[in-house]
């Protein structure tokens, strides 16, 4: 074994101890031979798109869910473009397979989709079929921009187009089936899931993504055509899920706040404009117990400048809040601090003060949100684009970046769950014990309580922090003694990597505190274990050059406790510099900034200086939330 794949198991061993699990079970399967009360990390990706979404169908995606977990398996995936013979143009793999996956389509037009693409179904000839297979760039914006009520060929309610959607939908949950696996080597675990895909105004997006526990689902998923709120959302999930459908339970996760034009986090009830209050606050949080703080549309944490001083609040941003923003230059306006999970998080708080209840307490996760069914496809070098914007290729792969050059490959969900299958993880989502990261497979954990100590970085991190603390996603309850304050423990293990991609090392890990004072949000970031450490990356040859840490670990006191203000701790880590992924494609293609002869067109963006050629992934855990008697 070598040293760095030696050192994670030491380290995952003193993190996580094992022994065997009890926890209640919802569905038929072998007890997992590993299975560990302690808890361990698992990594996933709950954002996959494959050919039943309008925007991947139109790009030239002909993936289907079970290829889409076949793929996260391990096997290999064929991509646009495709010859006449059907065959694929490229071909991707994972070094490492996932732990856990769910395919996530677009539910707003399942049924029209599956119509234009099936031979002498209704409506195959209409005029909006034929757009969708002829100009299929049109078609995105074309069938996109459709609300309610749909197209005529749908028929009197849009009966046909429900119907019709059935079918990819019960595609979806068979191949979540088949690819589970319910051994007790419990190799692989799905999810069943979709999208629920809202826009307001000019293109502000409010997209959530439903994950449910089990294969008990409702028989159609709620889209945005039908419930046109996250009130109306909820509502749907109440009466076709907990009501409607015999042990079916689903958490929702909003992403892209950082394109939603400061909508997502609000602070008024979407479907009434009403403020909010104690009932609906509970309820919200009841269902969107996580939010997607990274995926490949860019970083919701924070932006420097944005409602906070944070230096490192500069990862992967885009330009523009809205959608809109995407493909018209005057509709780009520079995202305000609502547009992120940060100040969402610290809203909450203030809520928390106000009504007594918080509608922003939420976990962390990443994910891809890939639109070529590659889930958990994350890797800089080679990155293959992952669409979304509905573009096709065409019939051969183009002499350009292939992807917009503020994207990026997109991050990963960690969990910290008793076993890899569905009740173990599904119960880690709920309780919030999980963590984000970029990219790369940093395992991040934090605890939190009263008494914890330098000890808790040495072999009992795990057990220590379970017995006198609280876990990430978790709630610190009073301070048993007056003048006690709280104390973090935070410790982040390397990505150990692969032989083709080594792990990079740490360079820092940070404690960031919110609180409310004087009924005003505040926040701290406290560099916590590591430091800058003078490390580089040079983005000609992407070597890199200096030391890091393979793991740190950390154990703080808040210094500046007030017993009675709302607050919440979470930590961030970032690995040494490496090169982002448009410069592994820029050197590639031979482009030198200071010659504009190798400047060809579609590589202007390997020059465009808003982005950067090198990157400092990272990774979040969830908070853990103080709240005042």
């Amino acid at each position: 074994m070598k040293r760095g794949a030696l050192l994670s198991a030491v380290a995952l061993a003193l993190l996580a101890p094992a022994a065997a699990a009890p926890f209640e079970r919802s569905e038929e399967r072998a007890p997992c031979a590993a299975s560990d009360p302690l808890r361990r990390p698992w990594f996933g990706d709950l954002h996959v798109h494959t050919r039943y979404s309008l925007d991947a169908s139109t790009q030239g995606t002909r993936t289907r869910p079970s290829e889409a977990y076949a793929f996260a398996r391990g096997e290999p995936l064929g991509l646009q473009p495709f010859s006449a013979r059907g065959e694929p143009g490229r071909t991707v793999r994972l070094a490492r397979p996932l732990d856990f996956a769910a395919v996530t389509d677009h539910a707003e037009l399942f049924g029209e989709v599956n119509l234009c693409n099936t031979p002498g179904a209704t409506g195959f000839d209409s005029i909006v079929c034929l757009v969708y297979r002829g100009w299929p760039r049109l078609a995105f914006f074309f069938m996109n921009a459709r609300g309610a009520p749909r197209f005529s060929f749908c028929g009197e309610g849009g009966r046909d187009c429900l119907t019709a959607a059935g079918g990819p939908w019960r595609e979806m949950q068979e191949a979540a089936e088949a690819a589970y696996d319910r051994s007790a080597a419990c190799r692989f675990t799905t999810f069943v899931g979709y999208e629920w895909t809202k826009s307001v105004q000019t293109a502000n997006n409010l997209h959530r993504n439903v994950i449910f526990r089990n294969a008990a689902v409702p028989a159609l998923p709620a889209s945005a055509v039908d419930a046109l709120t996250p009130e109306d959302l909820w509502d749907a999930l109440d009466r076709d899920c907990r009501d409607g459908a015999r042990g079916c339970e689903a958490v929702v996760i909003p992403h892209n706040s950082n394109l939603s034009g400061g909508f997502m986090f609000a602070p008024e009830q979407l479907r009434s404009g009403a403020p909010f209050d104690a009932a609906y606050a509970e309820r919200r949080a009841d269902y969107e117990r996580l939010v997607e703080v990274m995926q490949h549309k860019g970083d919701s944490e924070c932006r420097l400048g944005a409602g906070t001083s944070d230096e490192l609040c500069t990862s992967e941003l885009l330009p523009y809040d809205s959608f809109m923003g995407r493909f018209n230059p005057l509709a780009r306006h520079v995202p305000a601090a609502l547009n992120f999970t940060r100040t969402a998080l610290a809203a909450g708080l203030v809520h928390q003060a106000k009504l007594g209840a918080n509608p922003f307490r939420f976990g962390l996760i990443g994910s891809t949100d890939t639109h070529l069914g590659a889930a958990g496809l994350v890797e800089e070098r080679g990155h293959p684009g992952h669409g979304g914007a509905g573009i096709p290729i065409g019939d051969t792969l183009p002499d350009a970046l292939l992807d917009p050059i503020e994207y990026n490959p997109g991050g990963l969900a960690g969990v910290w769950a008793e076993e890899n299958s569905r009740d173990a993880i599904f119960e880690a989502l709920k309780r919030r014990e999980t963590f984000a990261t970029s990219g790369p497979r940093i395992v991040f954990r934090l605890f939190a309580g009263w008494h914890l100590d330098a000890r808790m970085c040495g072999a009992d991190f795990a057990r220590r922090g379970d017995a006198e603390g609280v876990a990430m996603g978790g709630e610190l309850g009073a301070p048993p003694v007056r003048g006690d304050a709280p104390v973090v423990a935070a410790w982040a293990l390397q990505d150990p990597g692969t032989a083709e991609s080594p792990g990079v090392p740490l360079q820092r890990l940070q404690i960031i505190k919110l609180w409310v004072e004087n009924g005003e949000p505040r926040e701290a970031v406290v560099d916590a274990a590591g430091e800058k450490n003078g490390a580089t990356v040079d983005p000609q040859t992407c070597e890199p050059s200096g030391a890091g840490a393979a793991q740190l670990c950390a154990v703080w006191r808040d210094p500046d406790f007030d017993a009675s203000a709302p607050a919440l701790y979470y930590a961030r880590v970032v690995q040494n510099p490496t090169c982002r992924w448009s410069a592994y494609a820029c050197n590639a293609a031979g482009v030198r900034c200071e010659d504009s002869s190798t400047i060809r067109a579609g590589f202007e963006g390997c020059c465009d200086a808003n982005y950067p050629k090198t990157i400092q992934e990272r990774a979040w855990t969830s908070p853990v939330w103080y709240t005042p008697k």
